[in-house]
């Protein structure tokens, strides 16, 4: 793809999930893929991509991590070009069984993470002259729903804080936006979701569920040139879910 070839892009939660469909989308199309995870999976993600992957064990919660992650990207690749904040974690836990610890784990891995991330990346992305910061949020980032307060508490957060970092490094060349998929198959979070498939696709326009690879190649397009002048915005994926809102 115009504008992808040869960048350096890191992905978090990349072992599994959409993040390995990201992961080897981009490899397609010529860029270097550094695959995060806590998950060792990743090394197998990683050895699919042949000279053009990378796998680096991290805890995205933990600065020291990333600090780690920045300088072996470096080493091996050069310039940081993207960055992908795809981890996160989301399951159904109803406001009564909700707890003080559950709700802090849900702030570290979906919130926290995406600051430590940006935190880590932008130096080297100034050094570039610029990059691109894709964060993933989620349709439950835009619009609440019922036993699921940590998740839309924190992906609320991830759109907030895109939208304000996207308009303090955009004078840097650093390009900010989020991602808001709806109902995505063959993830772990779409197999969790059990039951809650069939009404969703009944009140979803296109009457499907989305494919990762559709997901993925609006991150391509957002880390790439052809979006070189989308920043801080919410780029929604859903067949339609949210337009009846």
């Amino acid at each position: 793809m115009p504008g992808i070839s040869g960048k350096t892009i890191i992905i978090t939660g990349s072992a599994q999930g959409m993040g390995k469909f990201h992961a080897r989308y981009l490899a397609e199309r010529g860029a270097n893929v550094v695959v995060t995870d806590i998950l060792e999976e990743g090394e197998s993600i990683a050895r699919e991509l042949g000279d053009r992957g990378l796998f680096i064990r991290l805890d995205v919660s933990q600065a020291a991590d990333w600090a780690n992650a920045v300088e072996r990207t470096q080493a091996r690749f050069g310039a940081i070009n993207g960055l992908v904040n795809n981890a996160g974690i989301g399951y159904v836990v109803q406001f009564d069984d909700l707890s003080e610890a559950e709700y802090r784990k849900y702030i570290d891995i979906n919130q926290m993470s995406v600051f430590f991330g940006m935190k880590a990346v932008v130096p080297a992305m100034r050094r570039a002259g610029g990059g691109s910061i894709v964060n993933v949020s989620s349709t439950a980032g835009l619009r609440a729903g019922g036993g699921i307060l940590a998740y839309v508490g924190t992906k609320f957060a991830v759109t907030g804080m895109t939208k304000a970092a996207a308009i303090d490094l955009g004078p840097d060349g650093i390009r900010v936006n989020s991602i808001h998929p709806g109902l995505i198959g063959r993830t772990g979070l779409f197999e969790r979701a059990g039951g809650y498939h069939d009404p969703l696709i009944a009140k979803t326009p296109l009457r499907r569920i989305g494919e990762p690879e559709e997901v993925s190649a609006l991150v391509t397009f957002l880390l790439s040139d052809d979006s070189r002048y989308c920043t801080g915005s919410e780029f929604v994926i859903d067949g339609g879910f949210l337009a009846q809102q």
